[in-house]
């Protein structure tokens, strides 16, 4: 039997000396050796940097003092180790520069969780099919929301031209200062559609594709859309070297067959006939999975007034508190319309209006889903 006080190795409880442990620090090493990067694309915990001036394109992982930090395609990183691009070496994401602009969703409009989508993006690219599937105007005007919080451009690509009219639609969104620019299929493509199924390769005419491609020169912009409205159809018409996965449209169900997994930016390379290099493009597209859905739990409505600037110096006059909305007792943006100098002003000024308030209904109301 044991000693009463004996004790064994089991009761020993080791403790740092004070004097002679290793203190801990926050500081981190500098790494002044660091070289600057753009993420292309994110798999896994695995980001794919181009490094400018070399080309080379290198695998990194995030360093550990990111590891709470969200790295996503366009962020312009820091990174050290090995960045010769060679097969099997991996280098290390040590900073994140200040991005410029940073476009983001939520699964829904209860959901607090923020959604990065892209960062550093100019201009956002809604693309819509006239036809199969059919447009789905609270989806773009969701979109556009999310694009004007963000401080960002937007284009409204509207494809398959070939099947229905684009002039209801912009009708709808020019007056919101959104562009809009039309795609079509060839005309032999075009003809063959009643014979061939979907599921083919559509060659766009060359005419509208370079009318995009002038629209997106010397930017970087990020192409939204649901499945099956010729998003990746349209990214390997303009970067040829892309090879993105098309899809068709579900007979059944009347929806798009997801093909892009992942988003991923590309170096967009001049017309054809043009002086240049894929090293040095034009700009830059990001392609990005389709979506069923774009939350706007993020969205304050102050920042989307703040995006119309003639509709936010008329709000000045509204009383506190005022929703903006039709309903809206003494909103000051009725008499803006009503105040007009003429008629054609006053007609623009309240498509302006209506644009706004239909931009505001989908910011407030439930969050848009494919039926």
């Amino acid at each position: 039997m044991a000693r009463r006080g004996a004790r064994d190795e089991s009761d020993f409880r080791s403790r740092p000396s004070k004097h002679g442990s290793r203190p801990r620090t926050k500081r981190r090493p500098s790494h002044e050796d660091a070289v600057t990067a753009l993420v292309t694309g994110v798999d896994r915990g695995r980001y794919t940097l181009l490094v400018p001036g070399s080309g080379a394109i290198v695998l990194a992982m995030r360093a550990r003092e990111l590891v709470r930090t969200r790295v996503v395609v366009g962020d312009r990183v820091e990174v050290v180790g090995d960045v010769s691009g060679d097969e099997g070496t991996l280098a290390r994401i040590v900073r994140i520069a200040e991005r410029s602009s940073v476009l983001r969703r939520t699964a829904d409009d209860d959901d607090p969780y923020e959604r990065i989508v892209v960062a550093n993006a100019d201009r956002l690219v809604i693309v819509t099919a006239l036809a199969d599937p059919p447009p789905r105007t609270g989806m773009i005007d969701r979109c556009v929301v999310a694009a004007y919080d963000a401080g960002m451009d937007v284009l409204l690509c509207l494809t398959k031209a070939d099947l229905a009219s684009p002039e209801e639609l912009r009708g709808l969104y020019e007056p919101l200062g959104v562009e809009v620019v039309v795609t079509r299929a060839q005309a032999a493509h075009a003809a063959a559609e009643e014979a061939e199924p979907r599921d083919e390769i559509l060659a766009l005419e060359a005419a509208s594709v370079e009318e995009v491609r002038e629209r997106l020169r010397g930017k970087t912009s990020v192409l939204v859309g649901h499945s099956g409205v010729g998003k990746s159809t349209l990214i390997n018409a303009l970067v040829p070297t892309a090879d993105r996965a098309t899809g068709g449209v579900n007979d059944v169900t009347g929806r798009g067959r997801h093909t892009s997994t992942s988003a991923i930016a590309l170096p967009l390379p001049p017309g054809p006939g043009e002086a240049g290099t894929d090293a040095d493009p034009d700009g830059w597209v990001i392609d990005t999975p389709g979506v069923r859905s774009f939350g706007l739990a993020h969205v304050q409505i102050a920042h989307l007034l703040h995006a119309f600037d003639d509709l936010a110096e008329a709000a000045l006059d509204c009383p506190r508190g005022c929703t903006h909305q039709a309903d809206a007792p003494d909103c000051a943006l009725d008499d803006w319309v009503a105040g007009s100098p003429d008629d054609e002003t006053r007609t623009t000024r309240a498509l302006r209006l209506t644009s706004f308030r239909r931009l505001l209904a989908s910011r407030t109301g439930a969050v848009l889903k494919e039926s």
